[in-house]
């Protein structure tokens, strides 16, 4: 029973693969179609045997599980690309790869891959995307998560809060002053740099107040 249902997942897999690629409305159609009858196949399938069950615990829940935070993206016109390395991940049966999405968000889990768990959240997508365009691929060591665009637009980063945080940094240095803008750029450059940028800047600071007292505009930090 197992392996039927196994079956049918990979049937599923093709199908929503095929979806993405298809252009033709009637096409479409005629996939959709197909895929909502293997959803309703694999929903009906007989519960699994203890015997079943306990080895998809032990597949499921083998290990620990570990957060991914490095990956690479693009984009196309159609699709949001998003690139996860994980060794050896197109060994493991196409079940213990899933991806849940919604209108602002997916979620990706890895099962059992060299005895742990993978898992990677994104909420607050920049825009909304398509449910049903949207689905994963398995490549060679690489999971590839294909965001389907609801409208056809150049994203500039990922996530809301990503474009909230390059807002409120540009605005930090988009004053109408300028000279305002160079002190805050010296005050994160100062915080943020390391012993010899505070050195450079604290003499730079130092030879401000030299030309201050021979009566120039003074730098402060």
């Amino acid at each position: 029973m197992a392996a039927a249902r196994e079956e049918l997942q990979k049937d599923l897999e093709e199908v929503k693969d095929l979806l993405v690629k298809a252009t033709r409305k009637r096409v479409r159609d005629v996939l959709l179609a197909e895929k909502h009858k293997l959803e309703v196949e694999i929903k009906n399938q007989p519960p699994p045997t203890p015997k079943d069950a306990a080895e998809e615990d032990k597949s499921s829940l083998g290990g620990y599980t570990v957060k991914i935070n490095n990956y690479a993206w693009d984009q196309s016109d159609k699709f949001i690309k998003l690139y996860i390395s994980l060794n050896g991940v197109q060994k493991l049966p196409a079940e213990n790869v899933q991806v849940n999405f919604t209108e602002r968000s997916f979620d990706l889990l890895v099962k059992n891959l060299n005895g742990k768990n993978y898992t990677m959240t994104f909420n607050n997508l920049l825009k909304p995307i398509s449910v049903e365009g949207s689905t994963r691929k398995i490549k060679t060591d690489t999971v590839l998560v294909m965001c389907r665009k609801k409208r056809e637009e150049k994203w500039e980063c990922l996530t809301q809060v990503e474009k909230e945080s390059k807002e409120k940094e540009k605005a930090a240095y988009d004053t109408s002053d300028p000279s305002e803008g160079l002190m805050n750029l010296l005050k994160k450059m100062y915080a943020e740099g390391d012993d010899e940028m505070k050195r450079t800047i604290n003499k730079a600071w130092v030879e401000s107040r030299e030309k201050q007292s021979k009566g120039d505009i003074p730098m402060d930090i």
